[in-house]
């Protein structure tokens, strides 16, 4: 095999891929396409579906298929080499993207393909995708006069660039700090099994003692159980301040993302007015269900009113608690996970502590499969495939026709942090549905989280956020992995608006509550007892503790983001912290300090796809929780939520059909009607707020 990115007979190989491999592979595609677009423009190719749409569709792929190998390479396995990689051929596949939206050419045979008779023809799937080309070559600078198509071409270019820029300047601060401890008598209170990492963190090393990082597995423990005040209030700030000025203390001030938030937000300004919108805020919903800025601040004001009063009754109990029984007269910001822990001990005795106890990952894992298989009639089984981590699993998604295995997807699942990794959790696609010729081509995603990993002996084992946080993510890969739709552009989570791509994986987070999907997956990584239901009543009890906080949380950041997005614009530029403070004063409950610098490590909507479009979290919680409230009303009947009738009817009106239609229609199939905000207020326990 000359070069494994070209081929795509298959997987993907990442036995045999190597940084090398990227330029000549990129670079190749690159030529090829440009070739065809020659091709494609000129007068002898009509503008129908076969001649022009497919071989577009065909060569999109070809070159897609190679650079996500290349991204998710970035995103997981971040060493030097595949950095330069990546970050060579980065401006170059930006280019051709820009070069290709910019294409008035191909805009006009799409025009006409849309005003010809064979477009009334075409079925309604290939119909959205013409109506999709349209509209995303319109947002791409395709009607722009000629003279500005190279500014709008190099703004892509150095936003991909700062994007890039944005995320390695969070991975490389978080690596650079860690808290190295000697004296046991400073970690009182830190689990065993988190001081057990600490300890093997600090032997890879070649130290004694422990060390900390501020990755999230070590860090969180940290700031919730370590009874030493001085010793959260240091990682708080290294983590607070992660990738901003004070970068400089740490001798990195190259790290400091604030002038590119400047510079990123600057540059959509400029290309929000150059194809004649507001601003970056009106672009970005464009292809989303939210119609304006407007309508969203209004949605996210609202929210904040019913959830505030919450809010504050949460920071008053804590606030006095922590006075009262922890002897802290003014409670600090890196008091608060510490204090809320006590007080849910206190209120509801038990810990998250003794919960992850009955997490352990095989038990986790079959908990999970155990319930997509009920909802949806598959099996999941273990399958053979290269990796780019000895720790990375591979399964394969089969159902039964006619008698036999029939493969419907296959996915990674790579589950423990890593200092190469990027933070967070996310699910991407590796190879997408599609029909070719006779034969269909089956899908394959990426599921990554960043877990702590097994120590010893034992296997890993989750928190509950853990755990709710992986079935989120596979709530994302079921979207692209049971897609029924055959046309590559709609098929899986491609094509969905951004505001509704978070239904399904928010509502495979309510499965985690429920007692007969628990019982089938915890099992005591000591005793192997399953999670006694005394514990469970517990959890119940405690599900909304703090919700009213965790609410205006969310709201906090979805009101900055669209906020900075919809004010910053061309010639008018306001300082990002200061609309930051007037967010918080309208919406907060708990003030961070003024050197607290959250936006610097933002990468969601900085170095991802949710700018001016974080709000897509509490939007589509409406529905996902309105969706799952159809499983809740079935289990009256059947006895249970893992209802096999309503899950087909969820899996024929909402995850098959990707983007086929529009989200609205496909909740509208499944429900019956539009979505109500109710059931979401009632799984919040917010139900009575006014």
């Amino acid at each position: 095999m000359s070069n494994p990115l070209l081929d795509l007979s298959g997987l993907p190989h990442f036995d045999l891929v190597r940084p090398t491999d990227v330029a000549p592979a990129i670079r190749q595609r690159l030529e090829e396409n440009r070739a065809l677009t020659a091709r494609l423009e000129g007068d002898e190719v009509a503008a129908t579906w076969d001649d022009f749409v497919a071989p577009m569709v065909d060569a999109g792929e070809r070159l897609g298929r190679a650079w996500g190998v290349v991204s998710h390479l970035h995103g997981v396995m971040d060493t030097p080499a595949w950095r330069d990689a990546y970050n060579e051929m980065l401006p170059e596949v930006t280019r051709y993207y820009a070069e290709l939206g910019q294409n008035l050419k191909l805009f006009d045979k799409y025009r006409r393909l849309a005003t010809s008779p064979e477009y009334a023809k075409l079925p309604p799937v290939r119909r959205k995708i013409v109506d999709n080309e349209l509209r995303d070559f319109r947002l791409s600078g395709a009607e722009l006069p000629e003279d500005q198509k190279p500014r709008f071409q190099q703004i892509q270019e150095e936003s991909a660039a700062l994007a890039a820029k944005f995320s390695e300047n969070v991975l490389d601060a978080t690596n650079a700090w860690h808290e190295h401890v000697e004296d046991e008598s400073l970690l009182a209170g830190i689990p065993a099994d988190a001081l057990a990492a600490a300890r093997a963190a600090a032997e890879r090393a070649g130290k004694s003692g422990w060390v900390f990082t501020l990755h999230m597995p070590s860090y969180l423990p940290v700031m919730q159980y370590a009874d030493n005040r001085e010793l959260r209030a240091r990682m708080y700030r290294a983590y607070a301040t992660r990738a901003s000025e004070f970068s400089a203390e740490v001798g990195h001030p190259e790290w400091d993302n604030s002038p590119n938030i400047d510079r990123i937000l600057a540059l959509r300004a400029e290309a929000a007015a150059m194809l004649g919108y507001d601003s970056y805020a009106d672009v970005s919903l464009v292809a989303k269900m939210a119609q304006s800025p407007d309508e969203v601040k209004a949605f996210l004001r609202d929210l904040a009113q019913r959830a505030k009063p919450f809010a504050q009754r949460d920071v008053k109990e804590l606030t006095a608690f922590a006075a009262r029984e922890l002897g802290l007269g003014e409670l600090q910001p890196w008091d608060v996970a510490y204090a809320s822990e006590k007080l849910r001990q206190a209120r509801y005795a038990f810990s998250e502590h003794e919960v992850k106890q009955y997490f352990p990952e095989p038990m986790v894992l079959r908990g999970l499969f155990s319930v997509i298989e009920s909802l949806y009639g598959v099996s999941i089984s273990p399958d053979k495939a290269p990796v780019w981590d000895p720790h990375v699993r591979f399964f394969r998604i089969e159902r039964q026709v006619a008698g036999k295995e029939e493969l419907v997807g296959q996915f990674y699942l790579d589950l423990y942090a890593r200092e190469t990794k990027r933070g967070g959790a996310w699910m991407d696609e590796a190879i997408t549905r599609r029909r070719q010729g006779t034969g269909l081509q089956t899908p394959v995603a990426y599921l990554v989280c960043n877990f702590p990993g097994p120590v010893g002996d034992k296997p890993a084992t989750f928190t509950h956020d853990d755990v709710i946080t992986l079935f989120h993510e596979c709530g994302h890969g079921l979207h692209h992995l049971l897609s029924r739709v055959e046309e590559l552009w709609v098929s899986g989570i491609r094509g969905v608006e951004w505001d509704a791509v978070e239904l399904p994986s928010q509502f495979m987070e309510n499965f985690c509550w429920e007692w007969d999907v628990l019982q089938g997956m915890t099992a005591h990584v000591d005793t192997q007892q399953p999670l006694p239901r005394a514990l469970y009543d517990k959890m119940i009890a405690a599900k909304n503790f703090q919700s009213g906080m965790q609410t205006v949380r969310q709201i906090e950041f979805a009101l900055f983001d669209m906020r900075i997005h919809h004010e910053h614009v061309l010639g008018k530029a306001r300082p990002v912290m200061q609309i930051l403070q007037e967010v918080r004063d309208e919406v907060a409950v708990l003030m961070p300090p003024a050197w607290h610098r959250f936006p610097q490590s933002f990468s969601h909507i900085f170095a991802g796809g949710y700018a001016a479009g974080y709000y897509s979290y509490k939007w589509a919680e409406v529905l996902s929780a309105d969706a799952f409230a159809a499983f809740e009303e079935a289990s009256g009947v059947a006895g249970s939520v893992l209802d096999r009738a309503t899950g087909e009817r969820f899996l024929a009106e909402v995850l098959s059909v990707g983007g086929s239609r529009p989200a609205l229609e496909s909740f509208r199939a499944f429900r019956g009607r539009d979505p109500k905000v109710d059931a979401l207020l009632r799984h919040s326990g917010m139900a009575q707020s006014a």
